[in-house]
């Protein structure tokens, strides 16, 4: 095995156990997780995956309890009292683009 260097990074608590468990689960190290991540991005010459952000996706009623079923129909209601609207036509022609459609 060639030598190694010591790597000192910040990151917060909640995102180290977090990632910690699921490697622990896969009997990886952290150690090697971000060795591997590392030799990744050499490979590849770049961060080995998209860096994005996430599509915003519909939501689904039947998902949501009574209280956050409201919530949203109160954020909804709040936004047609401050003006924030689109004509019907407009408001499904920026969705087909936003989602793919």
């Amino acid at each position: 095995m060639s030598k190694s260097t010591n790597l000192y990074i910040r990151v917060e608590p909640d995102v180290k156990e977090n990632a910690e468990t699921i490697l622990t689960q896969l009997g990886i190290p952290m150690s090697n997780a971000v060795g591997m991540f590392l030799k990744q991005v050499i490979l590849r010459r770049g961060i080995p995956f998209d860096v994005t952000l996430p599509v915003a996706h519909p939501l689904d009623i039947s998902m949501l309890t009574e209280e956050e079923f409201h919530a949203e129909l109160e954020k909804g209601y709040a936004d047609v009292l401050a003006g924030n609207v689109l004509p019907a036509k407009e408001a499904f022609t920026s969705l087909r683009g936003e989602f793919g459609i």
